[in-house]
């Protein structure tokens, strides 16, 4: 099994048993992969230690010359509150246990105990410090609404406050070693959020993609993890896995929520333990990429219905992101056809022509199924079938079709249902004909698209309101 493929916590072993320091370093090595470890035989030289800063998780016994445990445990919450501290004692005495935990030990194990309880309960503390130190740099940004590097983000056009959100969360939790999981509606696009996240978790591998949808179980493990020669018949040669490919990267899994059940068992196997077996192989080898999920599906309806593992599917989601579809959104519409108008045009040889002032308002009155890459459709369609200097909206008219009708809420979600008194006809009619001017800019066409009436029909309407106002 190799070793640790990405930085851990520093951790400090405190014992005055040279035998013991050099098995437990040994043990974190093989066991845990976790390499970033200093051990420390003279009590007396630990807050020097601590002081001199890289310490995040001390491993600490209690009976020692000098200075005890105890003593320690007392001076760290003190000077260095930010360090955790694990007590491995040769003692299994309850009462020592409950005082070291009143001094601000985050867990007491005895030295006998079972060697994957002792390195179950590391690894839960170095989780504790990752998600401990994400959290203050979620909040920072978020606060701050600052971006390091923003031209991360420069394939995603936006102009929206919920998408510079995410785009500040992603930042800060790029360099995580834990998954990241990505939903959303087809074609929000979600991939340019992964190929973000990559690039700004400075890890020097690649990004390795695997569409996961369709691969039956057995596709799927000598995809993802390999085999080796005679693993199976006409397997004549060794073969590397997308893990082994990703290491020192990103292995981004498309679709998880496609995945088969079967499949789902190795995955939820190779985030737990953090290793895999190549096919015919009985060497464990250490997975060294991080992983990034997504998908269309509602993956918590699918764990409910049986669908998805549970266990899986909270591994996944340790860092999610939800991007909100584009109708939710419609202040990327504008700068989102400037673009693919640009792209459409350079694709095409042609001279980028000018969009109507009204296009934009238009296509903010359609729910785009299909998001950002519907619309994308729709612009290198008419930007294919432009000739003049003004783009048509005719290719865009005929895409959207009529405006769709608005959904008669239940009865008891009726908006005057909480009225005590209702507006007459005329009043009702003047406050629609205002909502849908304001929601077309101000644009009669749209408006009646909206309303589903004709343009004369509304143009009367509207004079005859502008004769009663006067």
């Amino acid at each position: 099994m190799t070793g640790s493929c990405a930085a851990t916590p520093g951790i400090l072993l405190v014992d005055d048993e040279a035998d013991w320091l050099e098995s437990m370093t040994l043990l974190l090595s093989v066991s845990a992969g976790i390499d970033n470890v200093r051990a420390c035989r003279d009590s007396r030289q630990v807050m020097d230690i601590l002081d001199a800063g890289g310490v995040d998780l001390l491993l600490l016994d209690l009976t020692m010359p000098h200075l005890s445990g105890t003593e320690l445990l007392a001076a760290v919450a003190e000077r260095h509150p930010g360090v955790v501290c694990i007590v491995l004692s040769g003692m299994n005495q309850l009462h020592a246990a409950v005082e070291c935990m009143r001094l601000g030990a985050y867990d007491y194990y005895v030295k006998t105990d079972d060697e994957e309880r002792i390195i179950g309960g590391i690894r839960r503390a170095l989780h504790m410090l990752e998600l401990r130190e994400e959290n203050r740099e979620v909040a920072r940004r978020l606060v701050s609404g600052d971006l390091r590097r923003p031209e991360a983000f420069a394939a995603i056009r936006t102009r929206s406050p919920a998408m510079h959100a995410i785009f500040a969360y992603v930042e800060a939790v790029a360099q995580s070693p834990r998954p990241l999981l990505v939903t959303g509606e087809s074609g929000v696009g979600k991939e340019n959020l992964v190929r973000a996240a990559h690039e700004l978790s400075g890890r020097e591998g690649q990004l390795v993609a695997l569409n996961v949808a369709g691969l039956d179980d057995t596709v799927f493990t000598d995809t993802l993890f390999g085999h080796v020669r005679g693993a199976f018949t006409g397997a004549d040669a060794p073969r590397r896995g997308l893990v082994e490919e990703a290491a020192g990267g990103t292995l981004f899994l498309d679709e998880i929520g496609d995945l088969s059940v079967a499949s789902q068992v190795k995955l939820l196997r190779l985030l737990q333990e953090g290793e895999y077996y190549p096919l015919g192989s009985d060497q464990p080898r250490r997975l060294c990429a991080r992983v990034v999920a997504a998908t269309h599906a509602d993956l918590a309806a699918r764990e409910r219905e049986g669908l998805f593992r549970r266990d899986l599917y909270y591994r996944l989601r340790t860092h999610h992101v939800a991007v909100p579809p584009l109708r939710e959104r419609p202040e990327d519409i504008e700068p989102l056809l400037d673009h693919f108008l640009d792209e459409a045009a350079a694709a095409m040889g042609k001279r980028k022509p000018t969009p109507p002032p009204e296009l934009a308002a238009l296509l903010a009155t359609y729910s785009f199924p299909g998001n950002v890459r519907e619309l994308a459709s729709m612009v290198y369609d008419a930007v294919s079938l432009h000739t003049g200097r003004m783009l048509s909206m005719e290719s865009f008219k005929r895409r959207i079709g009529a405006p769709e009708a608005a959904p008669i809420p239940p009865a008891g979600d009726n908006p005057f249902a909480a009225l005590s008194a209702l507006p007459s006809f005329a009043q009702a009619e003047k406050l629609l004909l205002a909502e849908a001017m304001a929601r077309s800019g101000g644009r009669q066409t749209l408006a009646a698209r909206l309303l589903g009436v004709t343009q004369s029909a509304l143009s009367k309407r509207l004079k005859a309101q502008r004769q009663e106002d006067a």
